[in-house]
């Protein structure tokens, strides 16, 4: 007598098993490389290297101390940056905190004065060309529209590699800000600001690492990446 039909069923599911757990596992690298999460609509977000099931492991991350830029030269360290702003006669206060990997780790540090946060992406698009995007920190950005909206050619965004970071950047992920601007010598990364970030008096940013928040005046943040070669130009979502 032939078998009930549920056992075909379970023969289906067993067998789509190792399947499921290869497409799973696929989208697991996806996030923890990049920290990109995709939603039905085709968006997509980046908290600050973040992936779905938290933060990646200190491990898994680049020594920020050991990074190399481009041109060969030693990335700025947290005391350049603020020697930096310094020397430009910017006023700031620096803080500092445990590692911030995530948006919802940035959160919890409760900070004595007001200010804006960011969410910051290092982005590219098919021909090599860069990009930092800095956003309110809980926007969604839509990847698939972004391209329309900054109007350049050269393909569809993704996000840069951690290799790519640290030549042009100089940072390792989760400690990516306009601030670290200040390696791109060479002037290869453009810089786009969402509108609404230049609306408020000050603003908080990693100085190349994730362990200091330096609070400063979004006007003289804008002074100091026009000084740097970098003026940022503004998107309005």
């Amino acid at each position: 007598m032939a078998k009930p039909r549920q056992h075909s069923f379970k023969i289906f599911w067993r067998t789509s098993l190792p399947l499921y757990g290869y497409i799973n596992t696929l989208r697991q690298r996806l996030i923890h490389r990049t920290g990109l999460l995709l939603n039905v609509s085709g968006k997509a977000m980046l908290d600050l290297g973040a992936n779905e099931t938290g933060p990646m492991s200190h491990s898994d991350r680049p020594d920020p101390e050991a990074v190399i830029l481009a041109n060969g030269e030693p990335a700025a360290s947290v005391e350049q940056v603020l020697d930096a702003l310094q020397g430009l006669g910017i006023e700031h206060q620096t803080t500092s905190h445990q590692p911030l990997y995530t948006v919802e780790q940035a959160k919890s540090v409760v900070y004595e004065d007001p200010g804006a946060h960011t969410k910051n992406l290092f982005l590219r698009n098919k021909k090599g060309r860069m990009f930092l995007l800095v956003v309110e920190q809980d926007h969604i950005v839509d990847l698939r529209g972004l391209r329309d909206r900054i109007q350049v050619t050269g393909g569809q965004f993704a996000f840069a590699s951690t290799e790519r970071l640290g030549h042009y950047l100089g940072v390792v992920p989760g400690s990516v800000s306009p601030l670290a601007l200040i390696n791109d010598t060479q002037c290869k990364v453009d810089v786009f600001f969402e509108a609404s970030l230049l609306e408020h008096e000050w603003i908080y940013l990693h100085p190349c690492r994730n362990t200091h928040s330096t609070r400063l005046r979004t006007g003289d943040l804008v002074r100091a990446l026009e000084v740097w070669d970098h003026p940022p130009r503004v998107l309005h979502f």
